[in-house]
């Protein structure tokens, strides 16, 4: 798709003052721990990035531009997207039922929009596995299948009736996306999604992958495989800072859906009780008067990351650490270098 939005170019004077202050607010918030890499840009361009630490504690090899990250749950963004973009097309119906992909499933009443923003009501894979799954044997998407329609797993809510944020919503979604492209979800990623938009060092971890897993860390101990590494569609997208600058323009460019579709997946879906914080259709959504911020963050073992869009000021925040550092969920706090204001509010992480 050709793009139909223009950035406001930043003269240099403005990228030096941008520089400036991200640069004494990373060290400020991360702090000498942090493991890992970050970018930030403000209208289409990169003020400051830098990379700390090692990729692999074992081999001593440092982290570099090219080193990709497990994104943990900021997957979901591709994931959801990638869903909207097939319902730009005419390729679903937000209200198909889960019955239209897959009869078997016995849970009735569950629609794609419910899955995009957690409203299913589904009980998450992540627990459930852990009552008669040999922990031996690592599972894949058709494995979770194929468990929620033999063993059935009771719903931890009734469809639509709340939001209750859940893996298994976007495990089906991934599968979604297999059934209607009739392709495996990594390679479609890849063809469809990461090479058209340039990102190179952008791919899908799944089971035929295990020989080259890089384990995370929370302090020295590094995380082995475990029998949940091989499902995507929640998480398993492994990407660097660069490739995710480049997802993020193209999504204020309009190169992957419309902006009509975006407008979509950032309407807020669950409104039970008034706050701030929302979720749209693959998106976290925060709304104060000083901005609206689109954003997502991850947790899987010892990665963290933190994807956040700052969408009125056009800047983008991206730190991404394979050594466990609960300060990379406040790197929201350099919003207020774009925005002007004072605002302390916490995302969710």
């Amino acid at each position: 798709m050709e793009s139909d939005f223009h950035f406001a170019g930043l003269t240099p004077a403005q990228k030096e003052y941008y520089r400036g202050r991200v640069e004494a607010a990373y060290h400020s918030i991360l702090g000498p721990a942090f493991n890992g890499s970050v970018l930030v840009a403000k209208n289409g361009e990169v003020v400051f990035e830098d990379y700390r630490g090692y990729a692999d504690f074992r081999t001593k090899e440092p982290i570099s531009a090219n080193t990709p990250f497990h994104l943990a749950s900021v997957s979901k963004t591709f994931t959801g997207t990638t869903v909207m973009r097939l319902w730009e097309q005419g390729r679903l119906a937000l209200d198909d039922t889960l019955q239209h992909f897959f009869p078997e499933l016995p849970y009735h009443g569950i629609t794609v929009r419910m899955l995009l923003c957690h409203r299913s009501g589904l009980p998450n894979y992540l627990y459930f596995f852990d009552s008669c799954w040999n922990k031996k044997t690592k599972a894949t998407n058709v494995d979770v299948l194929n468990f929620m329609v033999a063993h059935k797993p009771r719903l931890d809510n009734t469809p639509n009736r709340n939001f209750h944020y859940c893996n298994t919503n976007y495990v089906l979604l991934a599968m979604i996306i297999e059934k209607i492209t009739g392709m495996a979800y990594p390679q479609y990623m890849k063809d469809s999604v990461f090479t058209p938009l340039g990102m190179t060092h952008s791919f899908v971890f799944s089971i035929k992958d295990t020989s080259q897993y890089v384990p995370t860390y929370i302090g020295n101990r590094p995380y082995p495989m475990d029998h949940l590494d091989c499902t995507y569609g929640d998480k398993n997208i492994y990407s660097t800072v660069q490739d995710m600058y480049l997802w993020d323009k193209a999504l204020y460019e309009h190169r992957f859906v419309k902006q009509s579709t975006l407008d979509t997946a950032f309407i807020p879906q669950s409104n039970e009780r008034r706050s701030m914080h929302n979720y749209g259709l693959g998106w976290r959504l925060f709304t104060n008067p000083a901005d609206t911020i689109i954003y997502h963050n991850g947790k899987w073992h010892g990665t963290n990351t933190s994807f956040t869009r700052l969408v009125k000021d056009t800047a983008v925040i991206i730190v991404l650490g394979n050594r466990y550092n609960r300060n990379i969920y406040q790197s929201k706090r350099m919003a207020n270098i774009f925005t002007g204001g004072t605002d302390d509010t916490k995302l969710e992480e």
